[in-house]
């Protein structure tokens, strides 16, 4: 039972019946300390299921729960690492080691999705933390996060294996359990994919399907051929598959004067993997195919919507609202101001916004990098390099556009990708031009993490598509 007082010290109520994903992993993360990359509530970080929104709108899950697969998603977006097993991919005896490995560890963890009936339970599908094990009895200690129904209860652990080999029959797949660690390398701080939006089903589907089929049948005799075939037929907007993160916190006793140091390392570092995303190869492709085509990146307009898109998401949230349509937000109130920012003046800047959650007014402050003096925001000069135009960012770019979210998805695709070109050559040169091991430090951290993103999201993509056709054929 090591796991056990790590988890009870963190351990809550569900705070709706169909929050027991999310509060579930709430408990969990907060048990592992993992940083959830801004305040909660006054200076604390701390995970609420309010921030839990990046793979399922709240009002999605509020009414109809969440699959298997979207809180392993969720918990990879939040900055932890998963394993994940269906019960029909594992055995009982694989199971065993887990529940073992785990109630005798403070920073592995076990979530269990199962089927309540099969617990003589009232309900059915149900997601809760297993708190420790029992080896002579053979029996698993569940924490049920809705203690409103059941308080912690041990169960044997053949019967909970019987109620974890069921299948969900919101996807018909089985259930099953996710073994959740504290990443050993930092979480991205500017970068991560988001599947909220519907649109997302299709950008995965033609990135991880057709995308492949295209490079395979078709001949290149060069690598910006190859990367405008890829971004040519893009099915939907990147920015609502790729998005960049800002901070926002409650505005506090008028205008912010100056940030704390651990704001200020996060500018810094956002500033830095953005400087690194813009000196790649990638990004200069995706610059020449941009301008080549006239593809337009409305830069300042998509930093005041996004700035003030994500003021109302951190009102809702910071006011308690499960429901962001309930959010009105007044653009014509968002000031800006610099800010001292670690004893430097005008290294940052608060973006505010006032918005109306449930008839409350509220004053958002958004943390951003330093605003360009000029008004090429992102732009820059283009040197040439192994024959290749090379990007190089102006000294105070500094907020991700269009061109910089399409290349470090480039960058995030899978290898598997690039296998199919004919040539060779070409394939051997857009492989050293994703290289993840040739990307500076920081930029390698958050493309990993997108890729890692990206593999669970793919998993969620075909798990809906399969779950859509079972429904098509039910009904035929």
């Amino acid at each position: 039972m090591n796991g056990f007082f790590k988890l009870v010290s963190t351990f809550q109520t569900q705070a709706e019946p169909a929050y027991c994903g999310l509060t579930t992993l709430v408990v969990v993360l907060n048990a592992l300390s993992v940083d959830p990359g801004r305040r909660w509530k006054g200076p604390w970080r701390w995970f609420d299921e309010s921030m839990l929104d990046c793979c399922e709108p709240l009002e999605n899950v509020k009414k109809n729960g969440i699959t298997f697969s979207k809180v392993s998603c969720l918990a990879q977006c939040a900055g932890a690492s998963v394993q994940a097993f269906r019960a029909n991919e594992s055995s009982l005896d694989l199971f065993r080691s887990f529940v073992e490995t785990c109630a005798s560890s403070e920073d592995h963890h076990l979530v269990v999705s199962y089927d309540r009936q099969i617990l003589k339970q009232t309900g059915t599908g149900h997601f809760s933390p297993v708190g420790g094990y029992h080896r002579h009895k053979d029996m698993a200690l569940i924490l049920d996060v809705a203690r409103f129904k059941y308080p912690p209860h041990w169960v044997p652990l053949s019967l909970l294996w019987e109620a974890l080999n069921s299948v969900d029959e919101a996807t018909g797949k089985s259930r099953g359990v996710m073994m959740i660690t504290k990443r050993a390398k930092p979480t991205c701080f500017l970068f991560t994919l988001s599947c909220k939006d519907q649109r997302w089903r299709a950008m995965c589907k033609y990135l991880l399907e057709e995308v492949p089929y295209l490079l395979k049948s078709r001949g290149f005799t060069t690598v910006e051929e190859v990367v405008y075939t890829v971004f040519g037929s893009l099915p939907a907007d990147v920015a609502s598959f790729v998005k960049w993160i800002v901070e926002v916190k409650p505005a506090v006793n008028g205008p912010i004067e100056k940030v704390d140091r651990d704001e200020t390392e996060r500018l810094r570092y956002k500033s830095k993997v953005l400087q690194q995303l813009r000196q790649t190869r990638a990004l200069a492709l995706i610059t020449k195919w941009m301008e080549q085509n006239s593809v337009i990146s409305p830069e300042d307009e998509s930093l005041q919507t996004a700035i003030l898109q994500a003021c109302c998401q951190g009102a809702a949230a910071f006011r308690g609202s499960n429901c962001y349509s309930n959010v009105k937000c007044f653009k014509k109130d968002v000031k800006e101001s610099n800010v001292t920012s670690n004893g430097a003046r005008g290294e940052a800047v608060v973006m505010s916004s006032r918005v109306l959650v449930d008839g409350c007014e509220q004053v958002i402050d958004a943390l951003v990098p330093k605003r360009p003096s000029s008004g090429n925001v992102g732009g820059g000069s283009v040197l040439q390099q192994d024959g290749i135009d090379q990007v190089t960012l102006e000294e105070n770019a500094f907020h991700p556009t269009t061109r910089d979210l399409l290349a470090v998805l480039l960058l995030a695709l899978p290898p598997s990708t690039w296998e199919q070109i004919p040539d060779l050559s070409i394939h051997a040169e857009i492989s050293r031009i994703v290289s993840r091991k040739e990307l500076p430090h920081e930029l390698q951290l958050e493309v990993e993490h997108l890729f890692e993103q990206a593999f669970f999201v793919s998993r969620s993509c075909t798990e809906e598509a399969l779950t859509e056709e079972a429904l098509i054929e039910t009904k035929n």
